[in-house]
């Protein structure tokens, strides 16, 4: 049912825990179905350099949310903002029809946790150019 990369990313999920002083905060999920997740993003000079995450459901969605951090690090706010959950899910190396939810819902939590950052930050979009800290 699921790819050897699913498996292992639920196995041995990467970038468990909080992440003190994050410089952003993403939620996403729905608590009636079970599935959430909280991302916790480090952000330097409009690149993020660590990612943290704490999520309760499935297989699918630990799996997602442990490779939705390994995809983001390293990336600007911007790239790691534009992600989609196909990306992920095809990171995974598929995930069944019924599980692409899990994806979205990772996806989400990556955009949520830019939108934080940004608010918490000061950060505007800069014409395609990343972002840029208003002071």
């Amino acid at each position: 049912m699921y790819s050897s990369t699913v498996m292992d990313h639920f196995h041995a999920p990467r970038n468990v825990g909080d992440l003190p002083d994050a410089d952003g905060v993403g939620n996403a999920g729905n608590p009636i179905s079970g599935n959430t997740i909280a991302l916790y993003l480090r952000i330097a000079d409009g690149t993020v350099t660590d990612a943290k995450f704490r999520t309760f459901g499935c297989a699918a969605s630990i799996a997602a949310s442990s490779m939705v951090t390994e995809w983001v690090i390293g990336r600007t706010t911007e790239e790691a903002a534009s992600i989609e959950n196909h990306t992920i899910a095809d990171a995974l190396g598929g995930l069944p029809p019924t599980k692409m939810h899990c994806s979205t819902m990772a996806a989400d939590g990556v955009r949520t946790a830019i939108e934080d950052y940004r608010s918490r930050h000061g950060a505007v979009r800069n014409a395609g150019h990343g972002t840029d800290p208003k002071n």
